[in-house]
């Protein structure tokens, strides 16, 4: 499911059957055709073309967004399981703070404040989801830390960003892969929602939610404008939630390979 849109995101860049951004008012709101396998929407835009082309916009922002949320929370988890309880508690005190309220909320405040774009819902998405990946990070790293080879690694005189390099990162991997395929998916309902509210990817490049905004008129009149980009949306989103699923089955010591 996710090797097709990044298939289709890839193949945008070479081919698209219409230009998605041509205004052409004579074919609008066509069915399904030979020419147009969607049809068109309220602009005689190809549909077929402008979800091609939108595919960039969610795999770009779902990509960013999560490097970001990793880049940010990743070393404060660790660092956070490496210190001592009191100090790793305040830090992932403060980390619940953040996580109490939800990256969508905050990438509509970034976005109304800032203006829409995607660097806006990138930043703030992955500032945002930044918070899940410190609280897996640490749970990690503290039971990576009570291991025996820990300990005589500490015995040889090993610094702790050695430790860190050396021992922790290469056993949170998995879990890490894990959070990342989830929030990737988080990521690009977001993105959907953000566009819809005029808050995202602006015009005239084309996006998935603005394409549910723009057609939410003709609902009852081309019920097919608002199905085509939905499955698009539904399809990137449930692919990822079960990769996240199957990869937390793998990487799950409990389970017998």
């Amino acid at each position: 499911m996710i090797a097709v849109v990044i298939v289709a995101a890839l193949a945008s860049f070479v081919w698209v059957p219409f230009d998605p951004t041509a205004v052409n008012a004579s074919i609008r709101l066509q069915g399904s055709s030979s020419s147009h396998i969607l049809g068109t929407d309220s602009f005689g835009h190809d549909v077929f073309s402008v979800i091609l082309e939108g595919s960039r916009a969610t795999l770009l922002v779902g990509l960013l967004s999560v490097a970001i949320a990793a880049a940010i929370g990743v070393p404060i988890g660790v660092c956070a399981g490496m210190a001592g309880k009191r100090l790793g508690g305040a830090v992932m005190s403060a980390n619940d703070i953040l996580q109490a309220f939800p990256a969508l909320l905050i990438a509509i405040i970034v976005g109304a404040v800032w203006g829409a774009g995607i660097m806006t819902a990138v930043v703030a998405l992955g500032i945002g989801t930044a918070a899940a990946f410190a609280r897996v990070s640490r749970s990690g790293t503290m039971q990576v830390m009570s291991r025996e080879y820990i300990s005589a690694a500490r015995a040889a005189g090993r610094g702790r960003i050695f430790i860190a390099w050396r021992h922790v990162l290469p056993n949170i991997g998995g879990i890490l892969v894990v959070q990342a395929s989830v929030n990737f998916a988080v990521a690009v309902l977001a993105e959907a929602a953000l566009s819809y509210l005029g808050l995202g990817t602006p015009p005239p490049t084309p996006s998935w939610g603005r394409m549910l905004q723009e057609s939410q008129t003709f609902v009852f009149s081309s019920s097919m404008l608002v199905v085509w980009p939905g499955i698009a949306i539904a399809w990137t989103v449930l692919g990822f939630n079960i990769l996240g699923d199957g990869l937390r089955d793998y990487f799950d010591p409990r389970r017998s390979r």
